[in-house]
């Protein structure tokens, strides 16, 4: 992919287990809070299980937009109103035909879905108000389009875990090609019976907190959340006063397809990946401050990763950690929700440019290549910053986020937390 245009990322909204602000949740996720990680009972038909859940009052779906209610998209909804002063004056600047939205699930409306077959199977019948629609995968970005009001391109990215990491290449496509002035990306994953139960059936599920690169680490936690961004051009004007913004300077994807269900274990993919990214934003290995890793706490995932660390980074491994202990793994939203993490760490919100620490047992798998993987309160000059998602069937993304200095400004939009960042 070519990087003909520089790309801003001008606006953010997140919910997550760790908070809904981007001060809470960047306190929380510096701090190596586990606050959101919760035992359930009614997840897994087999037994308890600890998953990321978010702890909000989600909004009520408009009454015209009625067909859209579902858990899943009041997610989307209470994230959509933390960008929506932003997205009407984009309509105003740049009409409602030239803002696009490209947004990455895994789950969109199917819990709504197993509640409707419950009902039906008790009584025979589904519940009046059920739609099939409900639990499509392009429901989620149906429903922004029509909330947001916009006639642009919108369309869905489901490649499992590298759904919401690959929606950011979208988006710089859809700019590079003239078709877009903005473009709303992110992801949106909530809980389900049918992931939690899928992934127990390859008995990928810890049976406690995940451990990512332990020798002990058995599997991992699922969890739930979403981010939202708006990406545009960066314009060329010069401000009064300059100051920092944060651009999507590199994206890497790859598919290697070595297997449904398993990575490559060298991992060639996620190596061409990380690659191509350092090539888009045309930067060196060393240059990469921070790297979030995938780090699932699968034991074919960490091992496979850290030996492609290895491979791209030699001896200039960039101080990493996999935030997942911290959330669960959000599936479809993992890679907005962990961009959304390297945003605020490059943000003016981590003014002294503390790392998430590695929130684990300490006990290296002695198989695989040992990664610098941050402890708490580690800190570094942050200009740079990688994050990587990894999913089934080989489908690869590695996103690039750095601070630039501003050409003009605007509004990051964040409801009561709403600050000024230039871009």
């Amino acid at each position: 992919m070519s990087s003909t245009t520089p790309i801003a990322i001008t606006h953010l909204g997140l919910c997550t287990p760790l908070g809904l602000t981007p001060q809470a949740v960047l306190d929380n996720l510096i701090a190596g809070s586990i606050h959101g990680m919760q035992w359930r009972e009614d997840l897994l038909f087999e037994r308890a299980v600890l998953v990321g859940q978010v702890d909000a009052t989600l909004p009520t779906i408009p009454a015209a937009l009625k067909q859209f209610d579902t858990r899943n998209n009041q997610l989307t909804l209470l994230i959509a109103q933390q960008i929506e002063a932003a997205v009407e004056r984009a309509k105003t600047q740049y009409g409602n035909q030239r803002i696009g939205l490209v947004i990455g699930t895994s789950t969109s409306g199917i819990a709504t879905g197993e509640v409707a077959l419950a009902e039906q199977r008790h009584s025979g019948e589904f519940p009046q108000d059920y739609d099939y629609a409900k639990q499509e995968l392009g429901n989620t970005s149906e429903f922004l389009q029509s909330y947001f009001k916009l006639n642009g391109p919108c369309y869905t990215v489901s490649t499992a875990c590298s759904s919401s990491a690959k929606v950011f290449g979208s988006a710089k496509r859809l700019i590079d090609a003239d078709v877009c002035d903005m473009v709303i990306v992110g992801g949106i994953d909530t809980l389900c019976q049918l992931t939690l139960n899928g992934f127990h059936s390859l008995e990928s599920i810890s049976s406690g907190h995940c451990q990512p690169f332990s020798q002990n680490r058995d599997g991992i936690n699922i969890g739930e959340g979403g981010a939202l961004f708006t990406l545009e051009k960066v314009a060329v004007e010069t401000p009064a006063t300059e100051s920092t913004a944060i651009v999507l300077s590199g994206i890497g994807e790859s598919s290697d397809a070595h297997h449904i269900s398993a990575p490559h274990p060298e991992g060639r993919g996620a190596i061409a990946a990380m690659q191509a990214a350092l090539m888009m934003a045309d930067l060196q290995p060393e240059q990469i401050d921070y790297l979030n890793l995938h780090g699932t706490a699968t034991p074919k995932n960490d091992a496979m990763e850290s030996r492609a660390v290895h491979t791209v980074f030699s001896s200039s491994l960039p101080p990493c950690s996999s935030t997942k202990p911290l959330t669960g793994h959000t599936l479809g939203a993992a890679g907005a929700i962990e961009a959304a993490f390297c945003y605020l760490l490059l943000s003016d919100y981590n003014k002294q440019q503390y790392l998430p620490p590695q929130v684990w047992d300490k006990q290296q798998d002695p198989n695989d290549p040992t990664l610098a993987l941050v402890s708490k309160g580690m800190q570094a000059n942050l200009c740079h910053v990688m994050s990587n998602s990894f999913a089934f069937g080989g489908s690869n993304a590695c996103l690039i986020l750095s601070r630039k200095l501003s050409t003009t400004s605007h509004r990051l939009g964040n409801g009561p937390q709403e600050i000024t960042q230039d871009v």
